[in-house]
Protein backbone atom coordinates (compact mmCIF):
# COMPACT_ATOMS: atom_id res chain seq x y z
CA UNK A 1 0.00 0.00 0.00
CA UNK A 2 1.38 3.40 -1.10
CA UNK A 3 0.69 7.06 0.50
CA UNK A 4 -1.66 9.28 -1.93
CA UNK A 5 -2.91 12.46 -2.11
CA UNK A 6 -6.19 11.28 -0.60
CA UNK A 7 -4.41 10.90 2.56
CA UNK A 8 -4.04 13.97 2.90
CA UNK A 9 -7.32 15.70 2.17
CA UNK A 10 -9.18 15.67 5.58
CA UNK A 11 -11.56 13.02 4.47
CA UNK A 12 -11.79 9.13 4.80
CA UNK A 13 -8.49 8.94 3.79
CA UNK A 14 -6.75 10.80 6.27
CA UNK A 15 -9.03 9.52 9.31
CA UNK A 16 -8.02 6.02 8.04
CA UNK A 17 -4.03 6.94 7.92
CA UNK A 18 -4.23 8.62 11.73
CA UNK A 19 -5.96 5.83 12.68
CA UNK A 20 -4.22 3.11 11.35
CA UNK A 21 -0.88 4.54 11.90
CA UNK A 22 -0.02 7.28 14.52
CA UNK A 23 -3.26 6.78 17.18
CA UNK A 24 -2.27 3.13 17.07
CA UNK A 25 1.09 3.83 18.11
CA UNK A 26 0.76 7.38 20.12
CA UNK A 27 -2.56 6.21 21.98
CA UNK A 28 -2.75 7.95 25.14
CA UNK A 29 -5.33 9.91 27.35
CA UNK A 30 -4.72 13.36 26.02
CA UNK A 31 -4.02 12.51 21.97
CA UNK A 32 -6.99 10.12 22.57
CA UNK A 33 -9.56 13.08 22.47
CA UNK A 34 -8.37 14.37 19.21
CA UNK A 35 -8.98 17.68 19.60
CA UNK A 36 -7.41 20.51 17.53
CA UNK A 37 -5.04 21.12 20.31
CA UNK A 38 -4.05 19.67 23.51
CA UNK A 39 -4.36 20.97 26.88
CA UNK A 40 -1.29 19.81 29.18
CA UNK A 41 -1.27 20.33 33.21
CA UNK A 42 1.57 22.89 34.20
CA UNK A 43 2.64 24.35 37.25
CA UNK A 44 5.86 25.11 36.78
CA UNK A 45 8.37 26.99 34.09
CA UNK A 46 8.00 25.40 30.52
CA UNK A 47 10.65 24.59 28.11
CA UNK A 48 9.36 24.90 24.45
CA UNK A 49 11.57 23.39 21.37
CA UNK A 50 10.87 22.70 17.99
CA UNK A 51 12.42 21.28 15.34
CA UNK A 52 12.38 19.32 11.41
CA UNK A 53 13.65 16.52 10.50
CA UNK A 54 14.94 15.51 6.58
CA UNK A 55 17.47 13.39 6.85
CA UNK A 56 18.41 11.15 4.10
CA UNK A 57 18.09 8.04 4.11
CA UNK A 58 14.82 7.41 6.20
CA UNK A 59 16.90 4.36 7.42
CA UNK A 60 20.24 3.49 8.23
CA UNK A 61 22.66 1.31 10.70
CA UNK A 62 21.10 2.16 14.45
CA UNK A 63 18.19 4.38 13.58
CA UNK A 64 15.44 6.17 11.86
CA UNK A 65 14.05 9.59 10.84
CA UNK A 66 11.45 8.33 13.26
CA UNK A 67 13.65 8.00 16.47
CA UNK A 68 16.03 10.80 15.27
CA UNK A 69 13.44 12.93 15.64
CA UNK A 70 12.53 12.39 19.56
CA UNK A 71 15.89 12.33 20.34
CA UNK A 72 16.92 15.44 19.20
CA UNK A 73 13.97 17.23 20.77
CA UNK A 74 13.90 15.58 24.21
CA UNK A 75 18.02 16.62 23.69
CA UNK A 76 17.35 19.90 22.91
CA UNK A 77 14.79 20.38 26.29
CA UNK A 78 17.55 18.16 28.48
CA UNK A 79 20.31 21.29 27.63
CA UNK A 80 18.06 23.89 29.45
CA UNK A 81 17.76 21.59 32.60
CA UNK A 82 13.92 20.82 31.59
CA UNK A 83 12.02 17.68 32.37
CA UNK A 84 10.91 16.82 29.07
CA UNK A 85 6.97 15.66 29.02
CA UNK A 86 4.84 16.36 26.08
CA UNK A 87 6.06 16.01 22.27
CA UNK A 88 3.53 17.00 19.28
CA UNK A 89 4.49 15.76 15.87
CA UNK A 90 3.60 16.92 12.40
CA UNK A 91 4.72 14.87 9.09
CA UNK A 92 4.56 16.19 5.71
CA UNK A 93 4.64 13.10 3.45
CA UNK A 94 5.39 12.77 -0.53
CA UNK A 95 2.88 11.19 -2.88
CA UNK A 96 4.46 7.40 -3.31
CA UNK A 97 5.61 7.03 0.00
CA UNK A 98 5.69 3.72 1.35
CA UNK A 99 2.57 2.56 4.47
CA UNK A 100 5.13 0.32 5.60
CA UNK A 101 7.47 2.33 6.17
CA UNK A 102 5.52 4.94 7.31
CA UNK A 103 4.57 2.79 10.36
CA UNK A 104 7.67 1.70 10.80
CA UNK A 105 9.02 5.18 11.51
CA UNK A 106 5.91 5.77 13.90
CA UNK A 107 6.70 2.62 15.85
CA UNK A 108 9.98 3.70 16.24
CA UNK A 109 9.21 7.00 17.50
CA UNK A 110 6.62 5.36 20.10
CA UNK A 111 9.27 3.79 21.08
CA UNK A 112 12.08 5.97 21.88
CA UNK A 113 9.07 8.56 23.30
CA UNK A 114 8.75 5.64 25.71
CA UNK A 115 12.35 5.37 26.54
CA UNK A 116 12.46 8.91 26.82
CA UNK A 117 9.65 9.49 29.28
CA UNK A 118 7.40 11.71 26.68
CA UNK A 119 4.02 11.15 25.10
CA UNK A 120 3.28 12.44 22.07
CA UNK A 121 -0.07 14.62 22.78
CA UNK A 122 -0.72 16.33 19.21
CA UNK A 123 -0.05 16.20 15.81
CA UNK A 124 -0.67 16.45 11.76
CA UNK A 125 -0.08 15.48 8.62
CA UNK A 126 0.12 16.67 5.36
CA UNK A 127 0.38 14.67 1.93
CA UNK A 128 1.87 16.66 -0.52
CA UNK A 129 3.11 15.58 -5.04
CA UNK A 130 6.54 14.66 -4.57
CA UNK A 131 8.85 11.23 -4.95
CA UNK A 132 8.58 9.28 -1.41
CA UNK A 133 10.04 11.34 0.79
CA UNK A 134 9.02 11.77 4.32
CA UNK A 135 9.75 14.72 7.01
CA UNK A 136 8.54 15.34 10.39
CA UNK A 137 8.39 18.34 12.79
CA UNK A 138 7.97 18.57 16.37
CA UNK A 139 7.69 20.04 19.16
CA UNK A 140 8.52 19.90 22.33
CA UNK A 141 7.62 20.80 25.96
CA UNK A 142 9.55 19.98 29.37
CA UNK A 143 9.18 21.58 32.91
CA UNK A 144 12.34 23.26 33.98
CA UNK A 145 13.96 21.94 37.28
CA UNK A 146 17.54 23.78 36.87
CA UNK A 147 17.72 26.86 34.36
CA UNK A 148 20.82 26.07 32.76
CA UNK A 149 22.34 28.64 30.85
CA UNK A 150 25.38 28.64 27.71
CA UNK A 151 26.39 32.19 29.49
CA UNK A 152 26.91 30.43 33.32
CA UNK A 153 30.42 28.97 32.17
CA UNK A 154 33.00 30.08 33.94
CA UNK A 155 36.95 30.43 34.10
CA UNK A 156 38.63 27.64 35.77
CA UNK A 157 35.21 25.11 34.42
CA UNK A 158 36.05 21.59 33.13
CA UNK A 159 34.94 20.75 29.69
CA UNK A 160 33.26 17.23 29.21
CA UNK A 161 31.98 15.11 26.32
CA UNK A 162 29.42 12.35 26.89
CA UNK A 163 31.55 9.79 24.18
CA UNK A 164 32.30 9.27 20.87
CA UNK A 165 32.28 11.79 18.11
CA UNK A 166 31.22 11.00 14.47
CA UNK A 167 29.26 8.18 14.19
CA UNK A 168 25.42 9.82 12.94
CA UNK A 169 27.76 11.71 10.67
CA UNK A 170 29.77 8.44 9.51
CA UNK A 171 26.55 6.48 8.95
CA UNK A 172 24.98 8.79 7.08
CA UNK A 173 27.56 9.05 4.41
CA UNK A 174 28.59 5.78 4.50
CA UNK A 175 24.79 4.95 3.48
CA UNK A 176 24.96 7.42 0.66
CA UNK A 177 28.31 6.32 -0.46
CA UNK A 178 27.23 2.42 -0.52
CA UNK A 179 30.98 2.26 2.02
CA UNK A 180 30.45 -1.25 4.11
CA UNK A 181 31.43 -0.95 7.60
CA UNK A 182 30.13 -1.85 11.00
CA UNK A 183 29.51 1.74 12.56
CA UNK A 184 25.92 2.56 13.71
CA UNK A 185 24.11 6.00 14.69
CA UNK A 186 24.99 7.33 18.05
CA UNK A 187 20.89 8.91 17.97
CA UNK A 188 19.80 8.65 21.51
CA UNK A 189 17.61 10.48 24.10
CA UNK A 190 19.88 11.58 27.51
CA UNK A 191 17.62 11.88 29.96
CA UNK A 192 19.39 9.44 32.20
CA UNK A 193 22.63 11.09 32.38
CA UNK A 194 21.49 14.30 32.80
CA UNK A 195 18.72 13.04 34.98
CA UNK A 196 21.91 11.68 37.55
CA UNK A 197 23.88 15.14 37.39
CA UNK A 198 21.17 16.68 38.43
CA UNK A 199 20.61 14.14 41.04
CA UNK A 200 24.27 14.18 41.98
CA UNK A 201 23.92 17.88 42.77
CA UNK A 202 26.54 18.38 39.89
CA UNK A 203 26.71 21.93 39.31
CA UNK A 204 25.71 22.14 35.53
CA UNK A 205 27.26 25.44 33.97
CA UNK A 206 26.26 24.64 30.44
CA UNK A 207 25.43 22.13 28.18
CA UNK A 208 24.89 21.57 24.71
CA UNK A 209 24.14 18.99 22.68
CA UNK A 210 26.76 18.14 19.67
CA UNK A 211 24.73 18.13 16.68
CA UNK A 212 25.44 19.86 13.14
CA UNK A 213 28.19 21.62 12.86
CA UNK A 214 30.02 18.87 15.37
CA UNK A 215 32.32 19.74 18.66
CA UNK A 216 34.18 22.97 17.05
CA UNK A 217 30.88 24.99 16.31
CA UNK A 218 29.14 23.69 19.10
CA UNK A 219 32.19 24.99 21.85
CA UNK A 220 32.78 28.36 19.33
CA UNK A 221 29.01 29.33 20.41
CA UNK A 222 29.62 28.56 23.81
CA UNK A 223 32.67 30.27 24.18
CA UNK A 224 31.04 33.54 22.64
CA UNK A 225 27.95 33.21 24.72
CA UNK A 226 30.15 33.35 28.21
CA UNK A 227 33.02 35.56 26.66
CA UNK A 228 35.67 32.98 27.63
CA UNK A 229 38.21 30.90 25.75
CA UNK A 230 37.32 27.29 25.80
CA UNK A 231 40.62 24.77 25.30
CA UNK A 232 40.65 21.48 24.40
CA UNK A 233 43.08 18.94 23.89
CA UNK A 234 42.59 16.17 20.80
CA UNK A 235 44.44 13.26 22.44
CA UNK A 236 41.40 13.54 24.97
CA UNK A 237 38.65 13.48 22.73
CA UNK A 238 37.09 9.98 22.38
CA UNK A 239 35.96 8.15 19.17
CA UNK A 240 35.89 4.44 17.61
CA UNK A 241 38.42 3.34 15.92
CA UNK A 242 35.94 2.96 12.46
CA UNK A 243 35.07 6.36 12.74
CA UNK A 244 39.35 7.14 13.16
CA UNK A 245 39.67 5.13 9.69
CA UNK A 246 36.73 6.29 8.07
CA UNK A 247 37.89 10.33 8.65
CA UNK A 248 41.38 9.01 7.13
CA UNK A 249 40.47 7.59 4.36
CA UNK A 250 37.74 10.46 3.46
CA UNK A 251 39.70 13.23 4.72
CA UNK A 252 37.24 14.53 7.37
CA UNK A 253 37.63 16.71 10.43
CA UNK A 254 36.11 14.59 13.56
CA UNK A 255 35.74 17.51 15.48
CA UNK A 256 33.15 18.84 12.63
CA UNK A 257 31.10 15.90 12.44
CA UNK A 258 27.57 15.88 13.65
CA UNK A 259 26.50 13.72 15.98
CA UNK A 260 22.63 13.00 17.58
CA UNK A 261 23.21 11.28 20.88
CA UNK A 262 26.43 13.24 22.20
CA UNK A 263 26.77 16.34 24.73
CA UNK A 264 29.25 18.63 25.94
CA UNK A 265 28.86 20.39 29.23
CA UNK A 266 30.71 22.86 31.47
CA UNK A 267 31.38 21.86 35.42
CA UNK A 268 33.71 23.02 38.06
CA UNK A 269 36.75 21.43 38.06
CA UNK A 270 36.37 20.03 41.45
CA UNK A 271 32.97 18.20 40.13
CA UNK A 272 34.27 17.05 36.95
CA UNK A 273 35.80 13.71 37.76
CA UNK A 274 32.87 12.70 39.57
CA UNK A 275 30.15 14.07 37.04
CA UNK A 276 32.17 11.79 34.33
CA UNK A 277 32.36 8.97 36.57
CA UNK A 278 28.34 9.74 36.90
CA UNK A 279 27.73 9.66 32.66
CA UNK A 280 29.64 6.66 32.37
CA UNK A 281 27.04 4.96 34.79
CA UNK A 282 24.72 5.81 32.11
CA UNK A 283 23.16 4.36 29.13
CA UNK A 284 25.47 5.93 26.25
CA UNK A 285 27.45 7.71 28.33
CA UNK A 286 30.59 4.82 28.45
CA UNK A 287 33.12 6.50 26.66
CA UNK A 288 32.77 10.38 28.16
CA UNK A 289 35.84 11.89 29.40
CA UNK A 290 37.03 15.23 30.35
CA UNK A 291 38.36 16.99 26.99
CA UNK A 292 39.52 20.47 28.43
CA UNK A 293 39.41 23.59 30.31
CA UNK A 294 37.65 26.74 30.35
CA UNK A 295 40.31 29.96 30.51
CA UNK A 296 40.63 33.53 29.98
CA UNK A 297 40.57 34.83 26.90
CA UNK A 298 37.87 34.28 23.53
CA UNK A 299 37.42 31.59 21.44
CA UNK A 300 38.46 27.80 21.09
CA UNK A 301 41.60 26.56 21.10
CA UNK A 302 42.54 22.93 20.19
CA UNK A 303 45.59 21.29 21.69
CA UNK A 304 47.78 19.06 19.27
CA UNK A 305 49.08 15.54 20.28
CA UNK A 306 52.47 17.56 19.62
CA UNK A 307 51.79 20.48 22.46
CA UNK A 308 51.38 22.69 19.12
CA UNK A 309 47.85 24.91 19.29
CA UNK A 310 45.33 26.27 16.81
CA UNK A 311 42.68 28.27 16.59
CA UNK A 312 39.03 26.51 15.80
CA UNK A 313 36.15 28.09 13.58
CA UNK A 314 32.52 27.64 13.47
CA UNK A 315 32.02 25.28 10.73
CA UNK A 316 31.55 27.07 7.30
CA UNK A 317 30.17 26.02 3.97
CA UNK A 318 27.08 23.02 3.38
CA UNK A 319 28.93 20.36 5.76
CA UNK A 320 26.76 17.37 5.41
CA UNK A 321 22.97 18.23 4.11
CA UNK A 322 20.41 16.83 5.29
CA UNK A 323 22.11 14.81 7.95
CA UNK A 324 19.11 15.36 10.83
Amino acid sequence: MKITLAHGSGGKSTSELIKNVFAKHFSNEILNMMEDSAVVDSSKKIAVTTDSFVVTPLFYRGGNIGRLSICGTVNDLLMRGAVPKYITSAFIIEEGADFDELERIAESMAETAEEAGVIVVAGDTKVIEGNGGIYINTTGIGFVEHDIKSSNTKCSDSIILSGNLGDHHAVIMSERMNIENEIESDNAPLCEMVFELMKNNIEIHAMRDVTRGGLATVLCELAESCSLQFEIEEDKIPSSESVRAFCKILGLNLLYMGNEGKMVLTVPSAQAEKAVEIIRRCRYGENAEIIGSVKEGSGVVSVTKLGAKRTLSVLYGEGLPRIC
